[in-house]
């Protein structure tokens, strides 16, 4: 009988502790780049806040932990909103999340920025210029 309860708290406590790991709350953003180019794994290859016209501009938002969320970017220039794409993602560790912007015709200098939000809450944002 001893045996069996030992049996029984031990499957107990490896069922709990998997459901621990296994856990994945919302993700927390460490670092947003802003680029021309990205590497292979998203991040950003070569970081700028300056861009020309015809440029892409890349922005990686980089978490640490492992976790679920909706990772959103609002793109704005002269306080209107010109894009807001979501990626739902799902990490196990340290990841890198790519969003891009381009425009075929090329865009209007001036002022741009780009805003995260993890699951619809604000978690920073960064501002560009774009010159001709």
């Amino acid at each position: 009988m001893t045996v069996r309860r030992d049996v029984k708290a031990c499957a107990v406590g490896i069922v709990l502790a998997a459901a621990i790991a296994c856990s994945r709350g919302p993700l927390r953003v460490d670092t947003i780049q802003l680029g021309r180019a990205l590497n292979p794994d998203n991040s950003v290859a070569s970081h700028t806040s300056t861009f020309k016209y015809n440029d892409t501009v890349y922005v990686a938002v980089l978490t640490a932990d492992r976790g679920a969320s909706t990772i959103g970017a609002k793109w704005s220039y002269g306080g209107r909103v010109i894009d807001e794409p979501e990626k739902r993602v799902r990490y196990h560790g340290a990841a890198a999340t790519e969003f891009h912007l381009q425009s075929a015709g090329g865009f209007p200098p001036g002022e741009y920025q780009v805003e995260i939000y993890v699951d619809g809450t604000p978690a920073g944002s960064r501002r560009f210029r774009v010159d001709h």
